[in-house]
C-alpha cells in the first residue's frame, strides 16, 4: 500500500494552506517528503526550487518543520541555550538573533521562560519555544504538523494569533496539519484534503460546506412551550420547551419551514450552514467506511 499516491498540488508564496485528512491518510509522510526527511519511491517535488531529499544547505536555511509531537529543543538545557545552538547552526549574527528572540518571546509571552530548562516548561510554553526555534532563521517556507496539539484553549488562541500575524507580516508560505478545526478555520483560506494517500479535495475552505454538506441547520424559537414531535422534520440536535435545533436535508428546508410556521407558534426562525468542523467530521466518517 502506498503512503502517498500521485498527490499533486502547488502552493504560492505567502499562502497559508490547511492540509487535512483522517488518521493514516498520509499527511505526515507528505510533510516529511517535502522536508527531505523521507525520499519517495517515485515522483518528484520542488520546494523553493530544490528537490527536498537532496537536502542541500541552501534549502535547509530557508524552510522549517515543526512537529507538535516531536522535540526539537534540547530537553536538559535552558531554552535560551537551545536557541543559541540554533543560532550557531544557522550562522545567525548576534544582533539579528537578539532582535528576533526579543520580538518572538514578547509576541508569545514567554520572555521570562528563556532561562528555564526545557523539561520544566509547560506543554504550551515548550511549544512556543519550539515555534521560536523554527522561526529563528526567518524561513520562507514553514511546515506545521499539529502545532497546537495538547495545548489549552488560551495557548491555542495565542499560537494561532501569532501564526496569523507572522504570516501576514513576513509572508512565509505555510502548510498546516491539525486535528483542531479552530486552527484551520482561523488560519487557512484554502485546504487540501487527502485520504488513503490520494488527493480528495483542493480548494477554498468556504466551499467545503457547499460541496460536501447535504444538510442545513434550522433553529426554531417558540412564543410558548411546545411539545411537538420534531423527528419527522429532521434530526433533532438540541431541544427545549421554547426552542429546537434540527438538521434538515437541504432539499427539504423550504417545506420544513412552511410546516413549522403552520403548526407551531414560531417567534423566530433561522437557517444556517453547518460548521466546517461538522462537515469535515462527517466527510472523514464517510471516507473511512
Amino acid at each position: 500500500m502506498r503512503a502517498v499516491d500521485s498527490v499533486s498540488f502547488r502552493i504560492e508564496e505567502g499562502e497559508f494552506v490547511g492540509f487535512l485528512g483522517p488518521n493514516g491518510a498520509g499527511k505526515t509522510t507528505m510533510l516529511k517528503m517535502l522536508s527531505g526527511l523521507v525520499q519517495p519511491s517515485g515522483g518528484g517535488a520542488s520546494v523553493l526550487g530544490f528537490v527536498p531529499w537532496e537536502r542541500k544547505d541552501a534549502m535547509k536555511r530557508q524552510f522549517a518543520l515543526l512537529m507538535g509531537q516531536k522535540n526539537a529543543l534540547w530537553w536538559d538545557l535552558p531554552a535560551r541555550e537551545s536557541l543559541e545552538l540554533n543560532r550557531v547552526i544557522y550562522g545567525i549574527e548576534r544582533p539579528r538573533f537578539n532582535a528576533v528572540v526579543e520580538e518572538l518571546t514578547s509576541l508569545l509571552d514567554v520572555e521570562d521562560k528563556l532561562d528555564v530548562m526545557v523539561r520544566e516548561l509547560s506543554l504550551g510554553e515548550r511549544m512556543k519555544m519550539e515555534l521560536i526555534a523554527a522561526l529563528l532563521h526567518s524561513p520562507r517556507v514553514l511546515f506545521l504538523d499539529e502545532p497546537t496539539i495538547g495545548l489549552d484553549v488560551t495557548s491555542q488562541k495565542r499560537v494561532r494569533e501569532f501564526l496569523k500575524g507572522h504570516n501576514r507580516k513576513a509572508g512565509v508560505t505555510t502548510l498546516l496539519t491539525s486535528h483542531y478545526m479552530g486552527d484551520i478555520e482561523e488560519l487557512c483560506q484554502r485546504v487540501i484534503i487527502i485520504d488513503h494517500g490520494k488527493l480528495f479535495f483542493d480548494g477554498p475552505l468556504a466551499s467545503i460546506v457547499d460541496r460536501f454538506s447535504a444538510h442545513k441547520v434550522l433553529h426554531l424559537t417558540f412564543s410558548r412551550d411546545v411539545q411537538g414531535q420534531f423527528e419527522a422534520l429532521g434530526e433533532v440536535l438540541e431541544r427545549s420547551p421554547l426552542s429546537v435545533r434540527l438538521r434538515v436535508a437541504r432539499a427539504r428546508v423550504a417545506d420544513v419551514c412552511r410546516e413549522a410556521l403552520a403548526t407551531w407558534p414560531v417567534s423566530d426562525l433561522a437557517v444556517t450552514e453547518p460548521s466546517v468542523e461538522e462537515v469535515i467530521r462527517q466527510l472523514f466518517d464517510t471516507v473511512k467506511k
